[in-house]
Parts: C-alpha cells; sequence; structure tokens
C-alpha cells in the first residue's frame, strides 16, 4: 500500500510478519473509524499474531516488515503503552486480587484526576453494562457474559485509540454471546474506534457488518499467508 492522504484509522502498510525467518503472514489494508474488519483464517495462520503486532506485544522469534499508522502517526517502533490500542483477549483476563470497581479504575488514564471523578467514571461504565451494584464483588463470582462485560468497560475506561478483539466471544454460551457482541460492537461504534477482529465464528463475522478478509493461500513472492479478496459480512462460503 502507497500510504495515501487520508490516513485515519489503523493502516497496515505492507506489513509482513516472519516466524524464525519463515513466512507467516501478509496484510496491506485500512480500517476507517467506526469500523469494524474480521479477518478469518486456520489455526496457526498468524491471526493473533498479527494482533500481537499491532498491539506492541510482538514475541522475540517473530520478525516484521511494513508500517503501522494510527490516525496517521507511525506506531511502529513505539512500545506498547506508547500505542493506545485496546486489545481484548478470549478470556476476560480481570484482576483476580481485586475487586471490579478496582479493575476498572486500573483502567483509567492519569487526565481523570481526581478520586470522585473517577470513581464515577467507573461506577457509570457499569451502569452502561448492566452492572449497577456489581462494584464491590470479586470477578470470580461473576458469570462469563459479566466477566467479559467488565472487561470491554476496562478497556474502553484506558481511552484506546483503536480496538483490537482476539475471539473475545469464544468462551459465551450462544446467547450471552449475542448479547455481549451486540455490546462491543455498538460502544465501539459510538466511540468511533477502527476494530480488528479475529475470529473462527461466522456468526462473530457476519454480526460484526463490515468487511470480512480470509487468510487464503501463500504469495508466491514473499511466501506468506495472503489476505484474500474482502467480502462483505452478510456473505458466506
Amino acid at each position: 500500500m502507497h500510504v495515501k492522504e487520508d490516513t485515519s484509522g489503523l493502516v497496515l502498510d505492507s506489513v509482513c510478519l516472519r516466524l524464525e525467518g519463515a513466512p507467516l503472514i501478509s496484510i496491506d489494508c485500512q480500517i476507517h473509524p467506526g469500523s469494524i474488519l474480521t479477518i478469518m483464517g486456520e489455526s496457526g495462520s498468524g491471526k493473533s499474531s498479527l494482533l500481537d503486532f499491532i498491539a506492541g506485544f510482538l514475541k522475540p522469534a517473530f520478525q516484521a516488515e511494513g508500517k503501522l499508522l494510527l490516525n496517521g502517526e507511525d506506531l511502529t517502533g513505539l512500545p506498547a503503552q506508547e500505542r493506545h490500542i485496546g486489545l481484548m483477549f478470549q478470556s476476560p483476563l480481570l484482576f483476580p486480587h481485586m475487586s471490579v470497581l478496582q479493575n476498572l479504575l486500573f483502567a483509567l488514564p492519569p487526565s481523570v484526576n481526581t478520586r470522585s471523578k473517577r470513581k464515577e467514571a467507573a461506577q457509570k461504565a457499569l451502569e452502561d453494562v448492566g452492572l449497577a451494584g456489581f462494584a464491590g464483588r470479586d470477578p470470580a463470582t461473576l458469570s462469563g457474559g459479566q466477566q467479559t462485560r467488565v472487561a470491554l468497560m476496562r478497556t474502553l475506561l484506558a481511552d484506546p485509540k483503536a480496538l483490537l478483539l482476539d475471539e473475545p466471544f469464544s468462551s459465551l454460551d450462544q446467547t450471552r454471546r449475542a448479547d455481549v457482541r451486540d455490546l462491543v460492537f455498538r460502544l465501539a461504534r459510538e466511540k468511533n474506534l477502527p476494530v480488528l477482529l479475529v475470529t473462527h465464528d461466522r456468526e462473530d463475522a457476519a454480526a460484526a457488518g463490515g468487511m470480512i478478509h480470509y487468510l487464503d493461500g501463500r504469495d508466491p513472492e514473499t511466501g506468506c499467508a495472503g489476505v484474500a479478496q474482502g467480502k462483505p459480512a452478510s456473505v458466506q462460503r
């Protein structure tokens, strides 16, 4: 991709990942603010490693080529804490030694600088996801859906500029999965975040409502797994 004047959102400019020198995945795309790009592929195709690269957590065994831009800023060489990218995993990963409220307070940026404002923001976040009154609860006492909702709000309270979703709904039952999935997508769009979702689930991809890119085959020149032609989320194959 030749970077254009419009560099809004998340831009992956000729990104190629290699594992111990062996080509793994290649991608070239732009995710505009408020839109969701879904990537689907087999296990081992490099989906989660791509998210690690974007978030700044790529393991030493991997090498990366290309550039990563967020709203025009080159993030490629920045450490994870300076990228302002939110990442949700398959597991909510709430801090077990903290209450629900403390988990949310931990995420708030320093700009929310008084105790009353911080508590008010955390309490409102719980209300927004139907968990008013849960502030003092131990995360271990929550259901899977409740934990995922707390994890979502903890991610959003950190005020990210982009959101990465690594199959965060896979541990939920079908009923709760649809509710939490819709909530995540709605809040991300309300905050005008570019979102990258990786999933094996076609219902997740369809619910995202954006383009679906399939990891398909390998580029004969680079040897990397390429991203196939994007298709509307309603298309099944």
